[in-house]
């Protein structure tokens, strides 16, 4: 199951029994608009303030998530979930009706990486049949938290990205012995990453920050599993944006892998930069979240893609280190997933 330095091969894949996306109207007007389960036209959720809206969203995506795998609460026994907000408050609040014990993660914009991760690697262990798997986001809570108040109005520059109003929640499970869930998406195999920090310090550039650490977490996916590029279909990051895929793409070339035809990354993907003027693209732990289950898995479902690597990446700062003057750290974990035909 080791496999190298750091990776993981799991010898019976556990299954993405069913996955759900709920996400905000502006995240509706783009690319990925007819794809995402439900669209949220007021980004308060009927809700008092922005916190409880982020709240709300992960209670409706783990809701629709069990819906539509007709699953029941209580069949899944550990819960894996997430935000960008100190302490996780919208997690925590968001999440206490399930009644599902709670493993609280942080990973940044990352955090759906870690949260799959850490589910298949529960699941594949025989420690739960089922976990859960939730990451969400939303532009007024991050704003508020790490940039300016809204009503501010400050100028953001094109380096920046737009933070995803949007959560994602995947149902993960041991294959059925009867064949049921052979077509599934599965989870093949895990390579968490580590910390890169090559001093970046701009917080309005956090393509910059983390495209380091996702070339170290696809160098060492190669180097592990003994594969190259031609083993993906794509090789997906989470929200490096504009100026970090071409730093991304810059450094694999140096080491004379080119990735430009196969890479994807979730924050071009669901906006469009030319019509929604969000910059450099979106960001944000529901960023990736909501881009795997309304894009990545339907295509690993319908056999469009056989396999693929699946690369959130985060910036590991807080307002506290930031006004210390230091760097910004970032990591990115690599999970590969398959189609169910593969």
């Amino acid at each position: 199951m080791q496999r190298g330095k750091a990776s993981i091969e799991f010898e019976e894949p556990p299954v993405i029994l069913s996955d759900a996306s709920v996400a905000g109207k502006k995240e509706g007007e783009g690319p990925l608009g007819a794809c995402i389960d439900v669209i949220e036209q007021d980004d308060m959720l009927g809700m008092e303030n922005w916190e409880q809206a982020e709240s709300a969203m992960q209670k409706r995506a783990a809701d629709l998530a069990l819906e539509k795998g007709n699953i029941r609460r209580r069949e899944v026994r550990y819960l894996f979930a997430g935000d960008l907000l100190g302490q996780l408050i919208a997690t925590s609040f968001g999440t206490v009706d399930l009644e599902i014990p709670l493993f609280g993660l942080y990973g940044a914009c990352s955090t759906m990486g870690e949260a799959l991760a850490l589910g298949a690697m529960t699941v594949h262990a025989g420690y739960a049949q089922r976990v859960m798997a939730v990451a969400s986001s939303h532009f007024a809570t991050a704003e508020k938290q790490f940039r300016f108040p809204l009503a501010y109005g400050n100028q953001r520059p094109y380096s920046a990205t737009w933070t995803v109003t949007g959560c994602g929640a995947v149902v993960i499970g041991r294959a059925a012995q009867d064949g049921r869930e052979q077509d599934l998406p599965r989870i093949a195999g895990v390579t968490p990453g580590r910390i890169v920090d090559l001093g970046a310090q701009d917080s309005m550039n956090m393509g910059a920050a983390m495209a380091p650490a996702a070339v170290h977490t696809i160098r060492q996916n190669f180097e592990d599993f003994g594969v190259d590029e031609t083993y993906y279909d794509k090789i997906i990051t989470g929200d490096l944006g504009e100026v970090g895929r071409k730093i991304l793409l810059d450094m694999m070339k140096q080491d004379g892998r080119d990735l430009t035809e196969i890479h994807m990354d979730c924050g071009i993907e669901i906006f469009d930069r030319e019509k929604q003027d969000t910059h450099s693209g979106g960001s944000g732990c529901g960023c990736s979240a909501v881009t795997l289950c309304a894009r990545v898995l339907p295509r690993l479902r319908s056999g469009e893609w056989r396999r693929v690597l699946f690369l959130p990446t985060g910036a590991l700062l807080s307002t506290v280190s930031f006004n210390e003057g230091k760097s910004i750290p970032g990591i990115a974990h690599g999970v590969i997933l398959e189609s169910g035909t593969v």
